[in-house]
């Protein structure tokens, strides 16, 4: 089944490059970020890979674990992390699932309960779907989920991006606007009326009646 924004994030348990995890154990009170791969050693998950393990140091600041998934063996991935490392990137730290048995890619809804077989016989066409980005909350809770082709890398500095927003909203009653950075104003929630609005934010500017926009709570 497929999942959606609030559901619980499927435990797991697998093997990765860094050993047997634990999902949910493996994630503690961290944020997590699970992105997919349809299968090693192709071009465009290569880019990203690396591109993660560069920028992992900013998820880290953020309380963010990464962790990748492709539908092959371990073995396969430790020989595709000399591949990252090589290519402009750099070695991945964080593990990479490998999920050759098709459990997680199922379990999350990116490949068919029905799917079975050896891994190894599949091609990236067949795994297409499993191009998944999946950002977890402490609680457990899927808070975003995106899905891109194989032809178009992802944008892992967007996902910082919503990252920042999701952290800021859960401490803070507001949401944040079109194009939001770090820093930028932001609008009061809409399940806070004004006489609440008063006491927590004091004053803002209203161009309309629900748009209510205040700075960004530090």
């Amino acid at each position: 089944m497929a999942l959606h924004l609030g559901d619980e994030a499927p435990n797991f348990t697998a093997e990765t490059t860094e050993g047997t995890i634990n999902f949910h154990e493996w994630l503690g009170d961290s944020w997590g970020v699970l992105f997919s791969h349809p299968k090693d050693f192709t071009p465009v998950c290569t880019t990203e890979l690396g591109y993660m393990a560069k920028i992992q140091p900013e998820f880290e600041k953020r309380n963010v674990k990464i962790i990748g998934l492709s539908v092959d063996a371990k073995g396969d991935h430790d020989k595709w992390a000399d591949d990252i490392e090589e290519t402009p990137g750099a070695r991945p730290a964080y593990p990479i699932i490998a999920d050759d048995d098709f459990n997680v890619a199922k379990l999350y809804g990116m490949l068919p309960a029905s799917t079975s077989g050896d891994a190894k016989t599949r091609t990236p066409a067949d795994n297409q779907t499993v191009r998944n980005v999946f950002v977890i909350g402490p609680d457990k809770k899927v808070k975003l989920i995106l899905v891109y082709p194989m032809t178009t890398g992802r944008n892992f500095d967007e996902v910082l991006r919503v990252i920042d927003s999701l952290q800021l909203t859960a401490k803070h009653r507001v949401s944040t606007p079109v194009n939001w950075q770090q820093g930028d104003n932001v609008i009061i929630a809409g399940s806070v009326n004004n006489e609440e609005a008063k006491q927590i934010f004091g004053t803002w500017e209203e161009p309309k009646p629900y748009i209510r926009i205040v700075p960004q709570p530090t």
